[in-house]
């Protein structure tokens, strides 16, 4: 087991759990936000949790992004630091995918 509480090696979360019972268009939604978070460089972390997906930077699991898939929509809340307010984002449709992803990127960069 590691050292990190929120890593359990018995969980039964996985990213893919969390694709079921979504609209076609928000599991498109989601794995494109997916791709996106990994595409942003190798130290991200993806940590799927019973509600929703945390996003974080390996060495210190500094979450930049907390993605909670609901049927037709995605809510993401983007922390670009820790004193920073936590910003939060429903995507419905690709426009605003884009949007979030923009706000994303910028968070992921001012995390340290």
């Amino acid at each position: 087991m590691s050292n990190f509480g929120f890593f359990s090696e018995k969980s039964s979360i996985t990213f893919e759990s969390h694709l079921a019972g979504l609209q076609e268009k928000t599991r498109g939604l989601l794995l494109d936000l997916r791709a996106f978070m990994k595409s942003l460089g190798d130290n991200v972390i993806e940590e799927p949790r019973p509600h929703r997906i945390a996003y974080a930077k390996s060495l210190n699991f500094r979450v930049f992004a907390d993605v909670q898939p609901k049927e037709d929509c995605l809510i993401v809340s983007i922390r670009k630091g820790r004193t920073d307010p936590l910003v939060t984002c429903m995507v419905k449709n690709p426009s605003e995918l884009e949007e979030t992803k923009n706000q994303v990127s910028e968070a992921y960069s001012m995390i340290k």
